[in-house]
């Protein structure tokens, strides 16, 4: 996974495990894509602070992901939705399948 995507996946799942300050430097540099010293001299601190502070926060949110799993099982199960849905699209338009197809709209909004 690029490591842009995978850092605002986790910061979307993980993000509210984080402190206020470690949120807002990663916000902004997640999110916001601003530059270390950007951010350095908008919080008042020094650029290699924020550096050292985004490899903290990089650590903490990949350790909660090798714990919990939670952005590995979204990936897997957006992808299954998507292979229902292919499948579902070749069946016939009955009036089940645009039901299912429904559900599966729904779920997906949700993850």
């Amino acid at each position: 996974m690029e490591r842009i995507v995978e850092r605002s996946l986790l910061f979307d799942i993980y993000g509210d495990l984080l402190t206020e300050h470690q949120r807002k430097i990663y916000s902004d540099v997640v999110d916001n894509d601003f530059s270390l010293s950007e951010i350095g001299e908008e919080m008042g601190i020094s650029r290699q602070g924020v550096h050292d502070a985004v490899k903290r926060i990089d650590k903490i949110l990949n350790d909660y992901e090798e714990k919990l799993h939670f952005a590995e099982k979204y990936l897997k199960n957006t992808e299954t939705v998507v292979k229902i849905k292919e499948e579902l699209n070749g069946l016939d338009n009955k009036e089940s399948v645009k039901k299912i197809l429904n559900y599966l709209n729904e779920l997906t909004e949700d993850l």
